[in-house]
């Protein structure tokens, strides 16, 4: 179950960091994200 559940996680994450790399700069900036934090706010979200 470990396996699965880390599978999921990791998908969770990668599709958080490439709906978040499709944002404009200016899209990041009003939520308060540079194009920087994207992995440290994707893993924040799994």
């Amino acid at each position: 179950m470990n396996l699965i559940r880390n599978y999921r996680n990791w998908r969770r994450y990668m599709e958080t960091v490439s709906e978040l790399r499709q944002l404009s700069n200016r899209e990041l900036s009003d939520l308060g994200i540079s194009r920087g934090d994207i992995p440290y706010v994707a893993r924040k979200s799994s």
